[in-house]
Protein backbone atom coordinates (compact mmCIF):
# COMPACT_ATOMS: atom_id res chain seq x y z
CA UNK A 1 0.00 0.00 0.00
CA UNK A 2 1.76 2.72 -1.06
CA UNK A 3 1.98 5.93 1.97
CA UNK A 4 0.05 9.08 1.91
CA UNK A 5 2.08 12.37 1.89
CA UNK A 6 0.78 15.92 2.37
CA UNK A 7 2.45 19.43 1.80
CA UNK A 8 2.94 21.49 4.41
CA UNK A 9 5.11 24.55 5.29
CA UNK A 10 7.83 24.23 7.41
CA UNK A 11 9.44 27.29 8.85
CA UNK A 12 13.52 26.60 8.73
CA UNK A 13 13.91 28.78 12.05
CA UNK A 14 11.93 27.29 14.56
CA UNK A 15 10.51 24.18 12.49
CA UNK A 16 6.67 25.11 12.74
CA UNK A 17 4.45 23.85 10.36
CA UNK A 18 1.88 25.49 8.36
CA UNK A 19 -0.63 24.00 6.09
CA UNK A 20 -0.53 27.24 4.35
CA UNK A 21 2.04 29.73 3.43
CA UNK A 22 2.59 32.72 6.00
CA UNK A 23 4.80 36.17 5.77
CA UNK A 24 6.08 36.01 9.22
CA UNK A 25 6.21 32.87 11.05
CA UNK A 26 4.77 32.45 14.97
CA UNK A 27 8.61 32.42 15.85
CA UNK A 28 8.49 36.20 14.44
CA UNK A 29 11.07 35.16 11.71
CA UNK A 30 9.80 36.89 7.95
CA UNK A 31 10.00 34.48 4.61
CA UNK A 32 11.42 31.35 6.38
CA UNK A 33 8.29 28.95 5.64
CA UNK A 34 9.60 26.81 2.83
CA UNK A 35 6.86 24.27 0.88
CA UNK A 36 8.23 20.44 2.13
CA UNK A 37 6.55 17.21 1.23
CA UNK A 38 5.78 15.34 4.05
CA UNK A 39 5.17 10.96 3.89
CA UNK A 40 2.72 9.53 6.87
CA UNK A 41 4.98 6.94 8.48
CA UNK A 42 4.09 3.39 8.63
CA UNK A 43 3.26 1.04 11.53
CA UNK A 44 5.89 -1.28 10.36
CA UNK A 45 8.89 1.78 10.08
CA UNK A 46 11.95 0.39 11.01
CA UNK A 47 12.90 3.62 11.89
CA UNK A 48 10.81 3.87 15.49
CA UNK A 49 13.06 2.64 18.81
CA UNK A 50 10.10 0.70 20.55
CA UNK A 51 7.43 -1.60 19.24
CA UNK A 52 3.79 -1.04 20.34
CA UNK A 53 4.34 -4.47 22.22
CA UNK A 54 6.55 -2.68 25.08
CA UNK A 55 4.94 -1.83 28.53
CA UNK A 56 5.53 -0.02 31.35
CA UNK A 57 8.11 -1.15 33.96
CA UNK A 58 8.66 -0.36 37.81
CA UNK A 59 11.63 1.71 37.90
CA UNK A 60 13.03 -0.19 41.08
CA UNK A 61 12.98 -3.60 38.40
CA UNK A 62 14.96 -1.56 35.97
CA UNK A 63 18.71 -3.19 35.92
CA UNK A 64 21.40 0.35 36.49
CA UNK A 65 25.39 0.04 35.98
CA UNK A 66 27.98 2.25 35.52
CA UNK A 67 28.17 3.57 31.83
CA UNK A 68 30.80 2.62 29.98
CA UNK A 69 33.51 5.11 28.73
CA UNK A 70 35.93 5.61 25.85
CA UNK A 71 39.09 7.20 26.05
CA UNK A 72 39.42 9.82 23.24
CA UNK A 73 42.58 10.18 24.10
CA UNK A 74 42.46 13.65 24.31
CA UNK A 75 42.20 14.70 28.28
CA UNK A 76 40.72 17.97 27.91
CA UNK A 77 38.07 16.32 25.41
CA UNK A 78 37.29 13.35 28.32
CA UNK A 79 37.11 16.49 31.32
CA UNK A 80 34.47 18.27 28.95
CA UNK A 81 32.25 15.25 28.39
CA UNK A 82 32.48 13.97 32.06
CA UNK A 83 35.15 11.38 31.60
CA UNK A 84 34.84 10.13 28.11
CA UNK A 85 32.71 8.81 25.36
CA UNK A 86 29.87 6.80 26.91
CA UNK A 87 28.90 3.84 24.03
CA UNK A 88 25.42 4.92 22.43
CA UNK A 89 25.76 8.29 23.14
CA UNK A 90 24.63 11.32 20.57
CA UNK A 91 27.12 14.07 20.70
CA UNK A 92 26.73 17.14 19.17
CA UNK A 93 29.55 19.65 18.34
CA UNK A 94 29.52 23.19 16.73
CA UNK A 95 31.71 26.08 16.66
CA UNK A 96 32.48 28.44 13.86
CA UNK A 97 34.17 27.60 10.24
CA UNK A 98 37.61 27.41 10.74
CA UNK A 99 37.73 27.04 14.70
CA UNK A 100 39.19 23.48 14.84
CA UNK A 101 36.09 21.23 15.16
CA UNK A 102 37.01 18.59 12.12
CA UNK A 103 40.13 18.56 13.79
CA UNK A 104 40.07 17.54 17.19
CA UNK A 105 37.38 15.46 15.96
CA UNK A 106 40.10 13.43 13.54
CA UNK A 107 42.38 13.34 16.33
CA UNK A 108 40.28 11.94 18.81
CA UNK A 109 39.01 9.54 15.91
CA UNK A 110 42.88 8.35 14.98
CA UNK A 111 43.44 7.77 18.69
CA UNK A 112 39.87 5.50 19.13
CA UNK A 113 40.82 3.56 16.20
CA UNK A 114 44.45 2.57 17.57
CA UNK A 115 42.55 1.46 21.12
CA UNK A 116 39.16 0.57 19.85
CA UNK A 117 39.15 -1.06 16.74
CA UNK A 118 37.09 0.25 13.72
CA UNK A 119 36.52 4.55 12.98
CA UNK A 120 34.06 5.82 10.52
CA UNK A 121 34.44 8.80 9.31
CA UNK A 122 31.82 10.20 6.97
CA UNK A 123 31.95 13.49 5.38
CA UNK A 124 29.07 15.45 3.45
CA UNK A 125 31.54 18.16 2.81
CA UNK A 126 34.79 17.10 1.93
CA UNK A 127 36.47 14.50 -0.43
CA UNK A 128 38.42 11.15 0.68
CA UNK A 129 41.20 13.43 -0.49
CA UNK A 130 40.94 16.49 1.56
CA UNK A 131 40.49 14.52 4.76
CA UNK A 132 43.50 12.62 4.48
CA UNK A 133 45.40 15.38 3.95
CA UNK A 134 44.62 16.80 7.09
CA UNK A 135 45.06 13.18 8.72
CA UNK A 136 48.48 13.29 7.19
CA UNK A 137 48.93 16.84 8.97
CA UNK A 138 47.68 16.11 12.55
CA UNK A 139 47.81 12.59 12.95
CA UNK A 140 50.43 10.65 10.74
CA UNK A 141 50.30 7.37 12.45
CA UNK A 142 46.66 6.99 12.09
CA UNK A 143 45.33 3.45 12.51
CA UNK A 144 44.55 0.98 9.69
CA UNK A 145 41.34 0.62 11.38
CA UNK A 146 40.00 4.50 10.25
CA UNK A 147 37.95 4.41 7.61
CA UNK A 148 36.97 7.28 5.25
CA UNK A 149 33.21 7.70 3.57
CA UNK A 150 32.51 11.21 1.30
CA UNK A 151 28.24 10.25 1.74
CA UNK A 152 25.34 12.39 1.95
CA UNK A 153 22.47 9.67 1.69
CA UNK A 154 21.84 8.19 4.60
CA UNK A 155 20.32 4.70 3.81
CA UNK A 156 24.18 4.31 1.81
CA UNK A 157 25.58 5.16 5.57
CA UNK A 158 23.14 2.56 7.49
CA UNK A 159 24.90 -0.09 4.78
CA UNK A 160 28.53 0.72 5.26
CA UNK A 161 27.63 0.81 9.46
CA UNK A 162 26.03 -2.76 8.90
CA UNK A 163 28.79 -3.49 7.06
CA UNK A 164 32.23 -2.07 9.22
CA UNK A 165 30.20 -2.46 12.68
CA UNK A 166 32.52 0.42 13.76
CA UNK A 167 33.05 1.39 17.60
CA UNK A 168 32.62 4.94 16.42
CA UNK A 169 30.80 6.96 14.29
CA UNK A 170 31.28 10.63 13.37
CA UNK A 171 28.71 12.73 11.04
CA UNK A 172 30.05 15.58 9.73
CA UNK A 173 27.87 17.65 9.14
CA UNK A 174 24.29 16.57 9.61
CA UNK A 175 23.13 19.71 7.34
CA UNK A 176 24.67 17.86 4.59
CA UNK A 177 22.98 15.00 4.98
CA UNK A 178 19.50 13.67 3.39
CA UNK A 179 17.60 10.63 3.46
CA UNK A 180 15.35 9.45 0.41
CA UNK A 181 11.97 8.91 2.45
CA UNK A 182 12.14 13.40 2.57
CA UNK A 183 11.40 15.16 -0.68
CA UNK A 184 12.76 18.10 0.86
CA UNK A 185 16.48 19.68 0.40
CA UNK A 186 19.54 18.53 2.50
CA UNK A 187 19.61 20.91 5.61
CA UNK A 188 15.73 21.69 6.26
CA UNK A 189 13.56 21.24 9.20
CA UNK A 190 12.21 17.91 7.80
CA UNK A 191 15.53 16.69 6.92
CA UNK A 192 17.72 17.46 10.21
CA UNK A 193 14.92 16.48 12.31
CA UNK A 194 14.28 12.75 10.72
CA UNK A 195 18.14 12.43 10.01
CA UNK A 196 18.63 13.13 13.73
CA UNK A 197 15.80 10.40 14.81
CA UNK A 198 18.06 7.92 12.41
CA UNK A 199 21.14 8.52 14.07
CA UNK A 200 19.45 8.13 17.74
CA UNK A 201 18.59 4.44 16.63
CA UNK A 202 21.48 3.56 15.16
CA UNK A 203 23.46 4.69 17.75
CA UNK A 204 21.12 2.90 20.85
CA UNK A 205 20.41 -0.27 18.81
CA UNK A 206 24.00 -0.93 18.24
CA UNK A 207 25.85 0.73 21.22
CA UNK A 208 27.56 3.21 19.21
CA UNK A 209 29.23 6.47 20.26
CA UNK A 210 28.24 9.16 17.70
CA UNK A 211 29.17 12.28 17.08
CA UNK A 212 27.44 14.64 15.09
CA UNK A 213 29.43 17.99 13.26
CA UNK A 214 26.36 20.67 13.12
CA UNK A 215 26.73 24.48 11.36
CA UNK A 216 26.03 27.54 13.73
CA UNK A 217 24.03 30.90 12.59
CA UNK A 218 25.85 34.12 12.21
CA UNK A 219 24.60 34.87 15.65
CA UNK A 220 26.69 31.95 16.52
CA UNK A 221 24.10 29.63 17.83
CA UNK A 222 23.26 26.68 16.34
CA UNK A 223 21.76 25.87 12.91
CA UNK A 224 18.69 23.98 12.33
CA UNK A 225 15.47 23.10 14.26
CA UNK A 226 15.84 22.71 18.27
CA UNK A 227 14.78 19.27 18.58
CA UNK A 228 18.14 17.88 17.37
CA UNK A 229 19.79 19.31 20.40
CA UNK A 230 16.65 17.85 22.53
CA UNK A 231 17.21 14.40 20.95
CA UNK A 232 21.41 14.09 21.67
CA UNK A 233 22.54 13.77 24.60
CA UNK A 234 25.55 16.20 25.04
CA UNK A 235 25.94 19.53 23.00
CA UNK A 236 29.55 20.83 22.87
CA UNK A 237 30.32 24.17 21.32
CA UNK A 238 33.80 25.07 20.28
CA UNK A 239 34.66 29.11 20.33
CA UNK A 240 37.77 30.78 20.20
CA UNK A 241 39.42 33.93 18.33
CA UNK A 242 40.99 33.84 15.01
CA UNK A 243 43.54 35.97 15.96
CA UNK A 244 44.35 33.85 19.06
CA UNK A 245 45.59 30.43 19.66
CA UNK A 246 43.18 29.85 22.03
CA UNK A 247 40.69 27.39 21.71
CA UNK A 248 37.71 26.56 24.03
CA UNK A 249 35.36 23.68 24.18
CA UNK A 250 32.52 23.73 26.59
CA UNK A 251 29.40 21.61 26.86
CA UNK A 252 25.88 22.96 27.04
CA UNK A 253 24.13 19.74 27.50
CA UNK A 254 25.76 17.01 29.13
CA UNK A 255 23.67 13.78 30.12
CA UNK A 256 26.70 12.09 31.48
CA UNK A 257 28.70 14.67 32.98
CA UNK A 258 28.51 18.47 34.36
CA UNK A 259 28.21 21.17 31.99
CA UNK A 260 30.54 23.55 34.48
CA UNK A 261 33.72 21.83 32.50
CA UNK A 262 35.73 23.70 29.83
CA UNK A 263 38.97 22.22 27.63
CA UNK A 264 41.62 24.30 26.53
CA UNK A 265 43.63 23.82 23.50
CA UNK A 266 46.13 25.39 21.48
CA UNK A 267 45.85 25.81 17.51
CA UNK A 268 49.19 24.86 16.23
CA UNK A 269 50.28 24.02 12.46
CA UNK A 270 50.19 20.84 13.26
CA UNK A 271 46.73 20.53 14.77
CA UNK A 272 45.32 21.14 18.52
CA UNK A 273 47.19 20.97 21.45
CA UNK A 274 45.85 20.50 25.22
CA UNK A 275 46.52 23.49 27.58
CA UNK A 276 47.58 21.99 30.76
CA UNK A 277 48.55 25.11 32.85
CA UNK A 278 45.25 27.35 31.99
CA UNK A 279 45.65 29.89 34.20
CA UNK A 280 49.54 30.33 33.40
CA UNK A 281 48.67 31.12 29.63
CA UNK A 282 46.57 33.91 30.52
CA UNK A 283 49.07 35.33 32.88
CA UNK A 284 52.06 35.29 30.93
CA UNK A 285 52.97 39.20 31.12
CA UNK A 286 51.97 39.80 34.37
CA UNK A 287 54.67 39.92 36.65
CA UNK A 288 54.99 44.08 36.23
CA UNK A 289 52.55 45.99 38.23
CA UNK A 290 50.36 48.26 35.56
CA UNK A 291 47.93 50.56 35.92
CA UNK A 292 44.04 49.41 34.74
CA UNK A 293 45.23 45.73 35.88
CA UNK A 294 43.85 43.14 37.87
CA UNK A 295 43.87 39.82 38.63
CA UNK A 296 41.10 37.76 39.02
CA UNK A 297 39.70 34.29 38.97
CA UNK A 298 36.54 31.58 37.78
CA UNK A 299 36.00 28.27 39.09
CA UNK A 300 35.51 26.35 35.87
CA UNK A 301 34.28 22.76 36.54
CA UNK A 302 37.10 21.26 38.62
CA UNK A 303 39.64 23.25 38.48
CA UNK A 304 40.24 27.43 39.49
CA UNK A 305 41.30 29.44 36.37
CA UNK A 306 43.06 32.64 37.04
CA UNK A 307 43.36 35.61 34.39
CA UNK A 308 43.66 39.38 33.84
CA UNK A 309 41.38 42.45 33.84
CA UNK A 310 42.33 45.41 32.16
CA UNK A 311 40.76 48.53 31.83
CA UNK A 312 41.47 52.10 30.07
CA UNK A 313 39.97 55.46 31.24
CA UNK A 314 40.33 58.41 29.25
CA UNK A 315 38.33 62.17 28.69
CA UNK A 316 35.25 61.83 26.43
CA UNK A 317 36.27 64.39 23.26
CA UNK A 318 32.24 64.79 22.20
CA UNK A 319 29.13 63.53 22.59
CA UNK A 320 28.25 60.35 25.48
CA UNK A 321 31.06 58.49 27.06
CA UNK A 322 31.73 55.31 25.14
CA UNK A 323 31.91 52.01 26.77
CA UNK A 324 33.54 49.62 25.72
CA UNK A 325 33.98 46.07 26.88
CA UNK A 326 35.20 42.85 25.69
CA UNK A 327 34.97 39.45 27.14
CA UNK A 328 33.12 41.14 30.30
CA UNK A 329 29.03 41.22 29.78
CA UNK A 330 28.61 45.13 28.42
CA UNK A 331 25.29 45.67 30.93
CA UNK A 332 27.24 44.55 34.31
CA UNK A 333 30.28 46.88 33.12
CA UNK A 334 27.15 50.02 32.72
CA UNK A 335 26.07 48.35 36.21
CA UNK A 336 29.47 48.13 38.14
CA UNK A 337 30.41 51.76 36.83
CA UNK A 338 27.33 53.51 38.29
CA UNK A 339 28.26 51.56 41.73
CA UNK A 340 31.89 53.35 41.22
CA UNK A 341 29.98 56.35 40.41
CA UNK A 342 27.43 56.67 43.49
CA UNK A 343 28.95 54.70 46.25
CA UNK A 344 32.67 55.44 45.82
CA UNK A 345 32.49 59.33 44.45
CA UNK A 346 33.95 58.84 40.91
CA UNK A 347 32.74 60.88 37.99
CA UNK A 348 32.38 58.31 34.79
CA UNK A 349 30.09 60.56 32.66
CA UNK A 350 32.73 62.16 30.84
CA UNK A 351 34.64 59.09 30.80
CA UNK A 352 35.07 56.62 27.97
CA UNK A 353 36.05 53.78 29.98
CA UNK A 354 37.22 50.33 28.21
CA UNK A 355 37.31 46.58 29.34
CA UNK A 356 39.20 43.87 28.21
CA UNK A 357 40.05 40.28 29.55
CA UNK A 358 43.27 39.26 28.31
CA UNK A 359 43.88 36.06 26.32
CA UNK A 360 40.43 35.68 24.61
CA UNK A 361 38.33 34.47 28.10
CA UNK A 362 34.95 35.49 28.50
CA UNK A 363 33.95 34.19 31.85
CA UNK A 364 29.84 34.28 32.80
CA UNK A 365 30.72 34.22 36.29
CA UNK A 366 29.82 37.18 38.73
CA UNK A 367 32.96 37.06 41.11
CA UNK A 368 35.05 38.92 38.11
CA UNK A 369 32.71 42.57 39.28
CA UNK A 370 35.78 42.81 41.77
CA UNK A 371 38.52 42.84 39.24
CA UNK A 372 36.47 45.18 36.86
CA UNK A 373 35.49 47.83 39.44
CA UNK A 374 38.86 47.85 41.02
CA UNK A 375 40.70 47.96 37.41
CA UNK A 376 38.84 50.81 36.36
CA UNK A 377 39.78 52.85 39.43
CA UNK A 378 43.34 51.71 38.97
CA UNK A 379 43.34 53.40 35.68
CA UNK A 380 40.92 56.28 36.20
CA UNK A 381 43.06 57.40 39.39
CA UNK A 382 46.32 56.10 37.94
CA UNK A 383 47.54 53.93 41.27
CA UNK A 384 48.70 50.54 40.87
CA UNK A 385 48.48 47.73 43.62
CA UNK A 386 52.06 47.58 44.73
CA UNK A 387 51.86 43.99 45.44
CA UNK A 388 50.53 40.86 43.47
CA UNK A 389 47.23 40.95 43.92
CA UNK A 390 44.30 38.84 43.18
CA UNK A 391 40.38 40.27 43.63
CA UNK A 392 36.95 37.65 43.59
CA UNK A 393 34.01 38.97 44.56
CA UNK A 394 30.65 39.92 43.66
CA UNK A 395 29.66 43.34 44.07
CA UNK A 396 25.81 44.51 44.31
CA UNK A 397 24.14 47.53 43.82
CA UNK A 398 24.64 48.92 46.91
CA UNK A 399 28.04 48.41 47.16
CA UNK A 400 28.37 45.60 49.36
CA UNK A 401 30.84 42.92 48.55
CA UNK A 402 28.82 39.28 48.02
CA UNK A 403 30.56 35.95 48.47
CA UNK A 404 31.49 33.72 45.31
CA UNK A 405 31.15 29.78 45.41
CA UNK A 406 34.56 27.52 45.68
CA UNK A 407 36.84 30.81 46.84
CA UNK A 408 38.63 28.29 49.10
CA UNK A 409 39.84 26.40 45.36
CA UNK A 410 41.04 30.15 43.73
CA UNK A 411 42.72 31.46 47.06
CA UNK A 412 44.90 27.83 47.10
CA UNK A 413 46.05 27.81 43.38
CA UNK A 414 46.49 32.15 43.63
CA UNK A 415 48.94 30.82 46.67
CA UNK A 416 50.47 28.00 45.10
CA UNK A 417 51.24 31.11 41.79
CA UNK A 418 53.07 33.22 44.18
CA UNK A 419 50.66 35.73 44.77
CA UNK A 420 51.07 37.87 48.00
CA UNK A 421 47.80 38.80 48.59
CA UNK A 422 43.70 37.92 47.92
CA UNK A 423 40.81 40.02 48.25
CA UNK A 424 37.78 38.64 48.82
CA UNK A 425 34.64 39.27 50.85
CA UNK A 426 34.23 39.30 54.08
CA UNK A 427 31.91 35.88 54.36
CA UNK A 428 34.27 33.77 51.89
CA UNK A 429 37.48 34.69 54.55
CA UNK A 430 35.96 33.40 57.29
CA UNK A 431 34.82 29.96 55.64
CA UNK A 432 38.32 29.46 54.41
CA UNK A 433 39.49 30.18 58.09
CA UNK A 434 43.24 29.59 58.82
CA UNK A 435 43.94 27.21 56.25
CA UNK A 436 45.17 29.98 53.63
CA UNK A 437 47.31 31.62 56.21
CA UNK A 438 49.19 27.92 56.82
CA UNK A 439 50.16 28.01 53.05
CA UNK A 440 51.67 31.18 53.20
CA UNK A 441 49.12 33.30 51.78
CA UNK A 442 47.70 36.61 53.01
CA UNK A 443 43.75 36.80 52.95
CA UNK A 444 41.74 40.60 53.16
CA UNK A 445 37.88 40.01 53.54
CA UNK A 446 36.37 43.23 52.91
CA UNK A 447 32.56 44.16 53.13
CA UNK A 448 31.81 47.05 50.57
CA UNK A 449 33.65 48.47 47.50
CA UNK A 450 35.42 50.77 49.54
CA UNK A 451 37.05 49.08 51.78
CA UNK A 452 37.89 46.96 48.70
CA UNK A 453 39.47 49.66 46.98
CA UNK A 454 41.72 50.78 50.41
CA UNK A 455 42.95 47.32 50.31
CA UNK A 456 43.72 47.32 46.72
CA UNK A 457 45.33 51.07 47.39
CA UNK A 458 47.37 49.97 50.55
CA UNK A 459 49.65 53.17 51.55
CA UNK A 460 50.40 54.17 47.92
CA UNK A 461 47.42 56.75 47.76
CA UNK A 462 45.67 59.63 49.89
CA UNK A 463 45.14 58.61 53.61
CA UNK A 464 42.11 57.07 54.63
CA UNK A 465 38.78 59.53 53.72
CA UNK A 466 35.76 59.33 54.62
CA UNK A 467 33.73 58.00 51.67
CA UNK A 468 30.45 59.06 50.59
CA UNK A 469 27.45 57.50 52.78
CA UNK A 470 29.72 57.60 55.96
CA UNK A 471 29.54 59.69 58.78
Amino acid sequence: MARKSRTVFVCQECGYESPRWMGQCVCGAWNSMIEEKVVDVPENDSRRRTSASRKPERLRDVGSGDYIRIDTGIGELNRVLGGGLVKGSLTLISGEPGIGKSTIIMQAAASIARTQGTVLYVSGEESEEQIKMRADRICPDFSEDLYILAETNMENIEAACETLQPKFLIIDSIQTMYTQTLDSAPGSVSQVRDIGNQLMKLGKSRNIPVFIVAHVTKSGELAGPKIVEHLVDCVLNFTGERDHELRILRAYKNRFGTTSEIGAFRMEENGLRQIDNLSGTFLENTDAQAEGSVITAVYEGSRPVLFEVQALTAPANVGFARRTSVGVDYQRLNMILAVLEKKVGMTMINQDVYVNVVGGMRPDSPSVDLAVALAVYSSMRGIACGKRTIAVGEVGLTGELRSVQNADKIAAEAVRLGYEQIILPEKNRKQIGGKLQQMGGSMIGVRHINEAIEAFRGDQGESRRKWPGED
